[in-house]
């Protein structure tokens, strides 16, 4: 089915917009810091450790899910290492979307962290346009860190090549197809001047600290270290109750110096600098092990 002319330039500029935001915003910023780290970046493009452009991940259900960027250690361009921290980004016109994108932000992203959630990685996610707060409070509430630029700045940007795109729902179809030609036929002057002054706009309006935390707290996770291990054996003998009353009867008749019962199951506490905890229970002592190792 054909798209109308409003849909496409929505499209196009979102696809303009996301690619100024990540590739000239916050990829240089994340560079600077992989590198410095021995960290790898991945994002869109090809890679000879995957098939394709996509910077792809599967969840513990083997669902696959696309990413704008993912921080690796050990990664290299022929292998692909063990992912610290996942950045999406997304663009939304109009505020009456803004609370769906967030909800598939969230269904695409978390079940990759639940996964992964030994390594207690790191996820963003950098946003375009129109959000509500309520949308930008309930990923930050999720424990992403959140960049938004506002579609103001987009508009601001435009202006300075004399391209208004203040469009609303009001505005007729040929006005669309009149700006679907323009963006499509932009000189590279003109797309360098848009850059140029969208990164300084999204700067005055989101105040440049915005970026500044999220870079800091994906450092803070990154670089952290681990402060405690606590661990518990747990042993015990199982007591099944009809009601709460037997339960407090019996409970003053057991014996808390002399205990008896059967090995249960370990209880691991792993405590980090930056305040991130794990918390992990295992009834084989491989499995222990197996976690351990992993952390190491």
């Amino acid at each position: 089915m054909a798209r109308s002319p409003a849909h496409q330039f929505g499209q196009n500029l979102g696809k303009f917009v996301e690619n100024v935001v990540l590739n000239h915003i916050l990829k240089p910023r994340l560079q600077e810091f992989t590198e410095s780290q021995n960290y790898y970046l991945d994002w869109q493009r090809n890679r000879t450790a995957r098939q394709g452009k996509k910077v792809t991940w599967k969840d513990r259900h083997g669902n696959k899910h696309d990413l704008d960027f993912v921080i690796e250690i050990d990664g290299t361009e022929d292998e692909i290492g063990k992912p610290i921290a996942f950045i999406e980004a997304a663009w939304r016109r109009y505020t009456k979307h803004s609370k769906n994108k967030a909800q598939e932000i969230q269904g695409s992203v978390l079940p990759i962290i639940e996964y992964h959630k030994l390594s207690a990685p790191f996820y963003g996610v950098v946003l375009a346009g129109k959000f509500t707060q309520p949308a930008l409070q309930q990923l930050e509430n999720n424990g992403f860190s959140v960049i938004y630029i506002p579609y103001e700045a987009v508009i601001t940007a435009f202006r300075e090549i004399d391209f208004d795109i203040a469009f609303n729902e009001e505005t007729v179809g040929k006005s669309y197809t009149i700006a679907v030609e323009k963006l499509k036929n932009l000189r590279i002057s003109e797309q360098e001047k848009i850059k140029e002054h969208l990164i300084k706009n999204s700067q005055d309006q989101i105040a440049q600290d915005q970026i500044d935390r999220f870079m800091d707290r994906l450092q803070a996770v990154l670089k952290r270290y681990i402060v405690k291990i606590s661990l518990i054996p747990l042993f015990g003998k199982k007591y099944e109750f009809e009601a709460i009353d037997n339960i407090l009867i019996d409970l003053e008749q057991l014996d808390f110096f002399n205990p008896e019962g059967e090995f249960e199951r370990f209880k691991v506490t792993i405590d980090y600098s930056n305040g991130d905890i794990i918390r992990a229970t295992f009834r084989e002592k491989r499995q222990l092990i197996q976690f351990l190792e992993q952390l190491k």
